[in-house]
């Protein structure tokens, strides 16, 4: 038993030397808020702890845990725990030196290599916890693999009701981050739906990779102007791609509709005080040309000229995904039929949005927009519209979902992609594995091996 123990430890040593990449304190923290190592211990020195609260995790300066309520022996407790890796990081830290942490109850650590005390001299009680190298482990293949998704090799492990479960969730929080951005936009622009319809579909144009510049180009240019404009396609051409900064005379001069295009820039941007956004931002590689942004601003340019749909049109037909369809099917013409940019003509190219880049929009568009409506106007009927047109429609094919494929994770609707990227972005890339529920299963299973096997 003793060989073990120092097994465990020279093991969590090793983790410590490591302890910036694998964050062992953030660990802790998280073993002491969820309980998944237990409720009942005992202290270094033999007294017996029960944990009744946690309580509450402190995300600024002072103890790690706020009104937590514990049983030492046959007294309970009111008070501050303080979490570390090693006991000794108490004074490292500064702690045995500030009066705040006069109030902690409990010092919770994962190494007891000393005893702490308030500067009155009383200890203050410890707690170790040390779990099976299996649990240290799972936990460094989650923190430190820098796989895009660090729990891959585990997932088959998982009930297919939890799975289920946290990727519906998922797709919720996903759809409700969006419609934060929605109500923002709408707030930002005085309570105008239109404009903000044109800023969330100017983005949703982006695709993903250039959707940044495509929103600071519909927040710099006010749809009231493109309005002034409506019945000529050439001139909200020459606003769109004017405001991209796109546009330069002194380039492509063999180019009649460029120049074109150029002169009457010109001659808007003096008449409405307008200034391009830097034209640096247009991002092209890993882009067919098909996809290059100047195609995506004729394709919104198109659907301007028709006259950009409504919210009311939105919301009422948020029932019917292919009536929907029918306000993204636009063409271009002319100049774009021949070009993918500007300059040399190229092979011909399509005219019409393709229907799977329909679906995105409609995925990336109408049901936040909807959902937000819904929410603004407290009609959860309406909102929960959002939700289920996403049940209705098809899968997203790209990179981030592709890779869920290939480990086995079903993508059979666009709710179930949207949580998938958002699992992706939000919790692998973004090293908060300890707030999903894939990974808080896998270490709760290890926990509960350990707890069995010490019982």
């Amino acid at each position: 038993m003793e060989e073990n123990r120092n097994c465990i430890s020279y093991y969590i040593a090793i983790f410590i030397f490591f302890d910036y990449f694998c964050g062992m304190e953030k660990l802790y923290q998280y073993l002491w808020q969820t309980g998944i190592a237990g409720k009942s211990f005992r202290l270094v020195d033999g007294r017996s702890l029960e944990v009744i609260d946690p309580g509450r995790l402190n995300s600024n300066s002072g103890p790690d845990f706020f009104n937590s309520k514990v049983r030492i022996d046959d007294t309970e407790w009111v008070g501050n725990v303080e979490i570390h890796v090693k006991a000794s990081d108490w004074k490292r830290h500064g702690h045995d030196s500030d009066s705040v942490y006069d109030s902690v109850l409990l010092h919770v650590v994962a190494v007891s290599d000393t005893r702490i005390a308030r500067k009155n001299g009383e200890l203050i009680p410890q707690l170790e916890i040390v779990l099976p190298q299996s649990f240290y482990t799972a936990y460094a293949s989650l923190d430190a693999d820098m796989k895009a998704v660090r729990c891959q090799n585990y997932l088959q492990q998982l009930s297919s009701l939890t799975m289920m479960d946290w990727l519906e969730s998922l797709a919720v929080e996903r759809i409700q981050v969006k419609a934060s951005r929605v109500a923002e936009i709408y707030r930002a622009t005085a309570s105008d739906w239109d404009q903000t319809l044109f800023i969330i579909l100017a983005r949703a144009f982006g695709f993903g990779l250039n959707g940044e510049p495509f929103e600071m180009l519909a927040r710099s240019l006010p749809l009231r102007i493109i309005y002034h404009h409506a019945d000529s396609r050439m001139q909200i051409e020459a606003l769109l791609f004017g405001q991209a900064g796109m546009l330069d005379a002194a380039v492509f001069g063999y180019d009649d509709y460029y120049q074109t295009l150029c002169r009457e820039y010109l001659f808007l941007s003096r008449k409405y005080g307008l200034s391009p956004i830097p034209a640096g931002m247009w991002k092209y590689s890993r882009s067919r040309p098909q996809n290059f942004p100047h195609r995506r601003l004729a394709f919104l340019a198109a659907i301007l000229f028709r006259g950009l749909f409504s919210i009311r049109q939105l919301a009422s037909l948020s029932i019917d995904s292919d009536r929907l369809r029918e306000l993204f099917k636009v063409n271009v013409e002319d100049y774009w039929t021949s070009h993918y940019s500007f300059g040399t003509p190229e092979t011909i190219a399509p005219a019409e949005l393709s229907r799977g880049s329909i679906d995105i929009l409609m995925g990336n568009v109408v049901a936040p927009v909807v959902y937000a409506y819904g929410c603004l106007r407290g009609d959860m009927d309406l909102a929960e519209r959002g939700i289920n047109l996403l049940y209705e429609l098809p899968p997203e094919n790209n990179t981030i979902t592709r890779q869920w494929k290939e480990i086995g994770i079903k993508n059979d609707s666009a709710l179930r992609s949207q949580a998938l990227i958002h699992l992706r972005k939000e919790y692998c890339d973004a090293r908060n594995c300890l707030r999903c529920r894939f990974a808080h299963s896998l270490l709760r299973k290890e926990a509960n091996i350990w707890r069995k096997s010490t019982e």
